[in-house]
């Protein structure tokens, strides 16, 4: 339920050294009243190739956080040629179980429902969830509510229908075909994605894991000078 605006300082930083290009997922900041294609994980990563062509960038080092993380791994898996290198942020390859899969599905139809009906209201109980209880101890949690309020609540529900880990693929299996040297960093305080990266990591031969302390799942917001120095040092190695 981010933007791009919210990577700005983390852009600030390492736009020094590097040409940074930020992209608004579909239903998020600018990207909104797509045709329905570009709402799901196929229309996304084609539209971030496009995004690249009118660029005129070839190959780059992609680097996306949670659904933005989804989406950067299945671009690497379907376009492999246009990586140079992958930083994966609080992000799953998916959900394996086909059960597992259409229960997720129905979970995310009913939190579509509810955003549509009441955004802040559903931000401020999303908020509440053990999975973001650090941001609430390093003071983000009003940010939070008030920089995702400013979307627009129905193309977040229309992102959050057709990006769903239910409808999207499980790349689970598809993990050791990834050949790019690849970051997975998540924080010391997020207990489910410090298993989920555990095990992604142990599927991916080039794969290196970072799990920042005193941090959730939001890394980059909670404390962006680890997660630069981090990502610096990842997109400088050899």
């Amino acid at each position: 339920m981010g933007s791009s605006r919210d990577w700005q300082p983390i852009i600030d930083a390492l736009s020094r050294e590097a040409y940074c290009l930020t992209v608004d997922l579909p239903g998020h900041g600018q990207s909104l009243h797509g045709p329905d294609y570009l709402y799901t994980m196929e229309g996304a990563t084609q539209a971030l190739a496009d995004v690249l062509d009118e660029a005129g960038i070839q190959q780059c080092s992609l680097v996306g956080y949670s659904m933005g993380g989804r989406v950067a791994l299945y671009f690497s898996l379907f376009h492999p040629k246009r990586v140079r290198r992958l930083g994966l942020e609080s992000a799953s390859p998916g959900v394996s179980n086909g059960e597992e899969r259409v229960q997720r599905r129905f979970l995310d139809d009913e939190r579509a429902n509810r955003i549509q009906e009441d955004i802040e209201g559903f931000l401020e109980n999303w908020y509440q969830q053990p999975l973001f209880a650090s941001l609430d101890r390093h003071g983000l949690v009003e940010k939070m509510v008030a920089t995702r309020s400013m979307n627009d609540p129905d193309e977040l529900a229309r992102a959050l229908r057709g990006l769903s880990p239910g409808e999207q693929p499980s790349l689970w299996d598809r993990l050791p075909d990834l050949s790019v040297p690849t970051l997975v960093l998540t924080g010391a305080l997020d207990d489910k994605y410090k298993a989920i990266t555990e095990q992604t990591a142990e599927r991916i031969e080039t794969a290196r894991r970072v799990v920042v302390p005193d941090a959730g799942h939001n890394v980059h917001a909670e404390r962006p000078q680890a997660f630069l120095a981090h990502l610096g040092r990842f997109l400088k190695s050899t």
